[in-house]
């Protein structure tokens, strides 16, 4: 354990004198309270959408849930399927001397590309994270609720997918190398 921690639980409670840091730190404290628009007033309550119970508490103690491990493979696989796909990218501009003939066979590379895992994995999370996560319902549209303003489904990879990030042109594979 670090001294100064040790230090700072053992000394809990206990008044010990001021210093010159301290009685900086309240002068600059002072001088924001005296300009604060807020000051004089009561604090707005933050309400809180959930209770602490006994059922959080022991699936808190299981690690993290299926579908927080399901959610890091998927990102795990997006991340790995865009590594291989800037290589296979650049290796094709690199032996393609034609425009027309890298985005001919850029397109076919990625028409080809197989996201089958990944997507199989975004099914899961789409058709079972409401249920896992507990998802509220909204009872105006009868769907689940978004999570900060998005909805939960994660969208499949596909041909799109790959084009979107790595375009089928020449000079910008050329210019990534």
């Amino acid at each position: 354990m670090d001294p100064r921690e040790a230090k700072a639980i053992m000394s809990q409670g206990a008044i010990r004198p001021e210093t010159s840091r301290d009685r900086e730190e309240r002068r600059i404290l002072e001088e924001e309270l005296a300009t604060s628009p807020v000051k004089g007033e009561p604090l707005p309550q933050r309400l809180r959408n959930f209770r602490p119970d006994a059922d959080a508490a022991i699936r808190g103690l299981g690690g993290p849930t299926i579908w927080m491990r399901r959610l890091r493979a998927i990102e795990n696989e997006e991340e790995r399927h865009e590594q291989q796909l800037a290589e296979a990218w650049q290796e094709l501009a690199a032996e393609t001397a034609e425009a027309d003939e890298f985005a001919r066979r850029w397109r076919e590379t990625a028409r080809g590309w197989s996201f089958a895992q990944v997507n199989e994995l975004i099914d899961r999370h789409n058709r079972n994270f409401p249920a896992e996560a507990r998802l509220p319902m909204d009872p105006r549209t009868r769907d689940f609720v978004k999570i900060n303003g998005q909805p939960y489904e994660r969208d499949y990879l596909d041909e799109k997918w790959a084009l979107a990030r790595f375009p089928a042109d020449l000079g910008a594979a050329r210019g990534a190398a």
